[in-house]
Parts: C-alpha cells; structure tokens; sequence
C-alpha cells in the first residue's frame, strides 16, 4: 500500500439481549478485521445491545455504561494489543438521569481520544429514541479525531441524514466521515419500501462525500429484532461519491482500501469548498425563514 492508503474495516452484525456476550463475540470479530489488515475499525450503532428503541421500557437503561466502564476498558486494551483504531458507539449513562447515544474512538495505543454522543434524535415508530437519549451537545459534538491512520469525524445514524453535519465535520478536517448505524424497515413495510429507504439512505450519504470532497464509511446492522429487519448494505464511498466496496445483507467484515491523496485531487478539480459564499448562509441558522 501507498503511504495514504489505508485499511477499513466494518463490522456489521446481529446482537442478542445479552451484552456482555455481544462484546466479546464483537472483540472475536475486531481481531479477525486486524487479521485482514483493518487498520480503522468501525462497530455498528449500539454494538453490544439490539436495537432496543422499539418500544418503551424501563429496564433497558440497565444496559447502560459510563465512558469509564468495562466496555470502553476492554476495548482500549484490544486496541492496544492489535494496534487498531477502534470506533466503539455505545449506551452510555453520563450521570443519573442523564442517557447518550455514544461512541468513543480509540487509538492504537490504547487512549481513548475522546466521544461523540448523538446529535439528532429521532422518534418515529420503531425508533422512540427520544425516551432514552439526550441530544449530544456543543461540548461534545461535531468532532475530529486525529488517529494513528488519519483524521476521522464521527457521527451515528439519524445525523446522516443532515449536510450540516456533514458539512462541519469535513469543515473540521475529517478525512473520513464514519455513519456507525441501526435501519431497517418494519414489519408493515415491504420490499418495495425498503429499496427506497436503503436507496435514500445510500444517496444522501454518497452526496456527503461528494460535496465534501471525502471519503464515507457506513455501518449497518442485519437480522430481525422486535419487528424490525435491518438490511445491512455498511458501504464505503469515496471523494466523488463512488461506491468502493458494499456489504450484502448477512453477517460480514467489510475490509476496504482508500486512498487519502484522493482527497486533494477530488478538491482541486470539484473545488466546492473554495466556492462557499459564506457571507449568504446566514438563514441555515433559522428553523424556517417566515
């Protein structure tokens, strides 16, 4: 590989009620990713526990963690061992009361650089995440991290669906946006909605590398839950919004090669950053202009 290529690696899988298992068979998983060369592994949205928004219910926020706890500690010591870059998103409890949609990233010396808690927040049929998480906030998002292999932003699920996100992240330095995700389609939804969704969802996320310049990783989970079916499909995207490499619908470790010389190449001849008109994009700030 060149001196900018690097190894990605996505993890999609199906997870049980069980947590403490999930993170282990995941750990199996992290080491056979390293094994095929994965430099920047990226988990999927709440990794160690199902999709448990589906409904309300008191007696999921047991599965919570602190950015301290066994999760992160164990992760950090197996990042370390495999000299890996490790994206873990996460439950976690930041105080009593007080519930994120995380992730944190860890570094292939074993330090955690920092965490990203979840920025917009669905509440839909099947996503009730309002329930359980507070919105991320200006403390903790939208960041760049400045990895062994790169500079990575981070942001999970419902937020890749916004270009501002995008947008600040890639404003910020990301090399790489990585999407950690949980969609799918309900049970009363067919084959015919779920092509559109997964069409949409691939879209809005290629348009971000293209606007952007960049390159895009996108983790989904797979397997039936509570009357979910999440479709898998974890992608990366490159610079003009290519699809380098694409996962089925099963259980799979999604390894790709990119290329971060890409970027300048993309930027020089798209130029979108160096035509921003800056001084009229004063009425995104507004919620709508009445």
């Amino acid at each position: 590989m060149g001196k900018e290529n690097i190894l990605i690696g996505l993890i999609q899988t199906t997870s049980t009620k069980n947590p403490k298992d999930n993170l282990y068979r995941q750990m199996g998983l992290i080491r056979e990713a390293a094994e095929k060369g994965a430099q920047i592994i990226c988990l999927q949205e709440l990794f160690n526990t199902p999709y448990f928004c589906v409904d309300y219910k008191d007696e999921y926020f047991k599965w919570a963690e602190p950015i301290n706890g066994e999760l992160v500690q164990s992760l950090s010591e197996l990042a370390k061992e495999l000299g890996t870059v490790i994206i873990a998103p996460f439950f976690e409890k930041r105080a009593k009361g007080v519930y994120h949609n995380s992730l944190v990233v860890i570094d292939t010396d074993g330090s955690v650089l920092g965490n990203y808690r979840k920025t917009h927040i669905p509440d839909d049929p099947g996503f009730y995440e309002k329930y359980y998480f507070t919105p991320g906030d200006e403390e903790s998002g939208f960041k760049v991290f400045d990895t062994a292999f790169g500079k990575i932003g981070t942001l999970i699920c419902w937020d890749q669906w916004y270009p501002e996100a995008a947008r600040i992240t890639a404003l910020k330095g990301a090399d790489i946006l990585f999407y950690p995700t949980a969609i799918g389609t309900l049970s009363s939804e067919g084959k015919k909605e779920q092509k559109e969704y997964q069409d949409a969802w691939e879209t809005i996320q290629r348009s971000h590398a293209i606007a952007n310049g960049c390159f895009v990783a996108s983790v989904n989970r797979v397997g039936k839950e509570s009357g979910s079916k999440f479709w898998g499909g974890s992608f990366v995207a490159g610079p003009f919004g290519q699809v380098l490499n694409k996962a089925g619908s099963k259980e799979e470790i999604l390894i790709t090669e990119i290329d971060l010389d890409q970027i300048e190449k993309q930027r020089k001849s798209w130029p979108f950053f160096r035509d921003r008109r800056i001084d009229l994009y004063k009425p995104i700030l507004k919620r709508m202009d009445d």
